[in-house]
């Protein structure tokens, strides 16, 4: 575990469009004397202003907010301070976010149920060495997904189908196979992902950012 330092505090800048998941940061936070709250943003936006005027040494940052979403502000920012460090704390675990978040430039990626776990040492361990972080919950939920069950383009094709509410005739009309063909997909997409039935694989999809809501 990083030590806290014992001279000047950490400044941190909290993105979050949740006033409760702000003012409960803050309480935690408010319990460590190296780290200091310099203020708050409730969108993406203000979260760009207030880094670019207060210059924190990190951003702790939502994914989803109003105005400008947190990968936006994060390009925004970054495009400006290619040094800005910046942690993701969410809710959602999905592949396409995370792999969306690191590939933006985040250093570390961590979902709020780990908050009074992980927060604290993440935030040291960023500031001081700068070295990336993922939440445990999310990289066993990444190596699941990557046990040889990635889906193809057309198994893809037809889940988000399903996931319309289409039956195998209709995906079939829409795909130009036939029905026999689209049964063959279903079957091999819900053997991949281990769902139980169409309204699982659905689910999953969704989980997993294969389908948008």
């Amino acid at each position: 575990m990083v030590q806290a330092a014992m001279s000047t505090p950490i400044r941190i800048l909290i993105a979050d469009d949740h006033p409760l998941i702000r003012e409960g940061l803050l309480a935690l936070l408010a319990g460590y004397p190296d780290i200091e709250l310099v203020g708050e943003a409730a969108d993406g936006k203000e979260a760009v202003d207030l880094f670019m005027r207060l210059q924190p040494d990190l951003l702790v940052l939502d994914l989803q907010m109003p105005v400008l979403s947190g990968l936006d502000a994060m390009a925004a920012i970054l495009a400006r301070d290619p040094d800005a460090r910046i942690i993701v704390l969410t809710t959602y675990d999905t592949q396409q976010l995370v792999a969306q978040a690191l590939g933006a430039g985040a250093r570390a990626y961590l979902l709020k149920t780990a908050v009074r776990v992980d927060l604290v040492n993440t935030i040291r361990t960023v500031h001081a060495t700068g070295r990336r972080i993922i939440d445990a919950g999310v990289v066993e939920t990444l190596q699941a997904n990557s046990l040889n069950n990635t889906l193809t383009r057309r198994e893809t094709d037809v889940l988000k189908l399903i996931a319309c509410g289409n039956t195998n005739r209709e995906i079939g009309l829409a795909l130009h196979l036939t029905e026999e063909t689209v049964k063959s997909y279903v079957k091999s997409l819900l053997s991949k992902l281990s769902a139980n039935d169409r309204a699982h694989a659905v689910a999953i999809g969704i989980k997993r950012g294969l389908i948008e809501t």
